[in-house]
Formats: structure tokens, C-alpha cells, sequence
């Protein structure tokens, strides 16, 4: 975990505590705090006065990755791309034949950090800022803590809506901890997703691709020469749907939500007949049963809009959230967002 520490001297009484939760396969500083012009999220909020939390969990970034440093562990369909070879690897079925962690393992370890920062900041409450699958481990959090969550911001949240409430049996479940992707495959993968000029920079390619192997010291060594690899954990999911989202009109109610999404995106926006990868942004924000929900929807942004030219707006929206709980002035409905930073109803 890091902190940026935002509060001024002499408002100790007054602090505001955030924290940041990655998504599946970007580390959370290289999503939250890349170190390159204005794309810092977490410095942004943390110069408005905020104290910002960012984590990784088990698996990914900087936090611990047991199981994760065999190449033998990666998904074998994958392991083509680990040339040249790790030193004595040799392709195979994984050593540890079992996905990596699960969403009752994510949750309690959100609760561990959220607890310390209540304890050690002396606040009553966290604010969450998640970006898209870490809905699967904060929203239903929220849910069952909402004594512990002052409001939810989910930018482009995976949101399942018919997926399923119980856990596979048995657990562990079988497969392999990890996946790995390549900077090409990164790359062009967002690229399917810009469609406007100027909604990123080439710059981009290099600096997501660096600050990701920063937070993956085995990783960076697999691979060609000075590329790398992103180990990406292997996590079984459950719990997260419209059941969910709607329990005990906790979300939208004591727990204000605020949802966010690129009109591009085309990953938390799916269609498939497997209810399990069948995602909806607009189907979260109909089955929050709270009235204090919002959601926004951004103009010439995809999934990865905290790299595009739209990320400024993101963080003004967010300290607006933070300070307001209100998007141009109300506390529900459906806006959009142009380029300029301009809310207007949607149509």
C-alpha cells in the first residue's frame, strides 16, 4: 500500500480519507500514480486535501505473488511468450494446478486496510475509488460494511449482472495463478478502444508499459530484453450482481454511488451468452436500489480513460464527488461528459 498524505497542517481533525483499488491486470500505482505529466490520480486528489490510499492485492503489483514467480505457473497457452526462457524453465502444466485467490481473500484484505486506515487516521469512514474489477471486490464490501464506506466511485465497473451469487466448489478451484501479457498486446488491445483524436498519447506506450514493470520485479526480467512480461493473478469471482448491488438498498443509500465509464469501452460493456462475462455499466446503475446514485459517461474515452486525454476530468469529477456526493448539483441520474469537461443530462 501507499499513502499520499493530503490534509494541511492544522486540519488533522478534518482528514478525508480515499482509498484506490486496481483492476485486474494494471498494478494500482501504474493505474493510479503513473509519475508522467498530469496522469497522477492519487497526486490530484491528494493536492485537493485528500489522504490517498492505494493498494495492490495478493497477486498483483507489489504485494506479495506466492505461486507466481514459477513459470511453470503461467496459463500454458501463454507460455510461448516467455522467450527467451526463464533459466530452467521448461513448458509443462503448472506446478500449482489452482487459481491463485478468490473473492472472499480480496475482501478481507480490503477489511485489513480499510481497518488500519480507520485506526491509524482516526476517521470514521473510507471513501472507495475503484476501477473496473475492483467492483467485484469493493462493491459488494460496501454492501456488507457500510459502516466503514462513505461513498463508492466505480470508473468503468465489470458488473455481471446474472452472475452468479455462490462459490464454486470446491476451493481452491482448479487451473494456474497466472496469466501474462506482452506490451504490444497492452497496447493495441486499448487501441481497439480509441476512436477520437487525441484521446491518447503514443507517449503512452512506454510510460504505462515501464511504470507497470516497476511493480513487477519477476515479470520484467521474463521475456525479450527489456520488455518484460505482466503477470496478471488468476482469481475466482463471485457475489457481484444486481442481487448484490440492490442488498438491503445499502448502495445508493448510506452509501452514495457514483459510476463512470468511457463511451468506448467495450470490456465493461459486453455482450455474451455467458452471464458470468455478459458486463453492463448501465445495468449496475439500475440495479443500485438506493436513490443516490449517479452515473456519467464519458465522451472519447475507453477503459483505459485514466491514460487518456479524458483523465483530467476523472479527477476533477472525483474531487467534486468527494467534496459534494453530487454531480451538477443533484444527487441521481444519467449525465454525459464532452471533452471540455461539460455535464449535460442525457439525452
Amino acid at each position: 500500500m501507499r499513502e499520499r498524505d493530503g490534509t494541511p497542517p492544522g486540519h488533522l481533525d478534518e482528514r478525508t480519507a480515499v482509498l484506490m483499488l486496481h483492476g485486474r491486470s494494471v498494478p494500482v500505482l501504474a493505474g493510479f500514480d503513473l509519475d508522467f505529466k498530469s496522469y497522477s490520480w492519487a497526486d490530484a486528489l491528494a493536492r485537493a486535501g485528500y489522504d490517498v490510499f492505494m493498494m495492490d492485492l495478493q497477486g498483483s503489483g507489489l504485494s506479495p505473488r506466492p505461486k507466481m514467480d514459477d513459470p511453470r505457473n503461467v496459463n500454458p497457452a501463454q507460455q510461448y511468450l516467455l522467450k527467451p526462457r526463464p533459466p530452467g524453465f521448461t513448458p509443462g502444466l503448472p506446478n500449482y494446478p489452482f487459481q491463485l485467490t478468490n473473492s472472499i481473500s480480496d475482501r478481507d484484505e480490503l477489511n485489513t486496510v480499510v481497518d488500519w486506515i480507520i485506526r491509524e487516521r482516526g476517521v470514521k469512514k473510507v471513501a472507495f475509488i475503484g476501477w473496473s474489477a475492483a467492483a467485484f471486490t469493493m462493491g459488494p464490501y460496501a454492501v456488507k460494511n457500510p459502516g466503514k464506506v462513505s461513498s463508492l466511485f466505480l470508473l468503468a465497473p465489470i458488473f455481471p449482472p446474472e452472475g452468479t451469487s455462490n462459490a464454486p466448489d470446491p476451493l481452491p478451484q482448479p487451473g494456474f495463478p497466472t496469466f501474462v501479457s506482452t506490451k504490444d498486446g497492452t497496447w493495441n488491445g486499448w487501441g481497439s478502444e480509441v476512436h477520437c483524436e487525441g484521446q491518447r498519447e503514443d507517449e503512452m506506450r512506454d510510460q504505462v508499459w515501464n511504470a507497470i514493470m516497476e511493480s513487477d520485479p519477476v515479470g520484467s526480467t521474463w521475456g525479450p530484453v527489456g520488455e518484460g512480461r505482466n503477470r496478471i493473478r488468476n482469481f475466482v469471482r463471485w457475489g457481484w450482481n444486481k442481487t448484490t448491488a440492490a442488498q438491503g438498498d445499502v448502495l445508493g443509500g448510506s452509501v452514495p454511488v457514483l459510476i463512470a465509464y468511457g463511451e468506448y469501452d467495450r470490456q465493461a460493456n459486453t455482450s455474451s451468452e455467458d452471464p458470468e462475462l455478459n458486463f453492463s455499466v448501465p445495468a449496475l446503475y439500475n440495479a443500485v436500489a438506493g436513490d443516490h446514485k449517479l452515473m456519467v459517461k464519458l465522451d472519447c474515452a475507453g477503459h483505459s480513460l485514466v491514460w487518456e486525454m479524458q483523465h483530467k476530468n476523472v479527477h476533477n469529477l472525483s474531487k467534486h464527488w468527494l467534496k459534494h456526493l453530487k454531480v451538477d448539483g443533484k444527487t441521481q441520474g444519467i449525465f454525459d461528459m464532452n471533452t471540455d469537461g461539460d455535464i449535460s443530462p442525457a439525452p
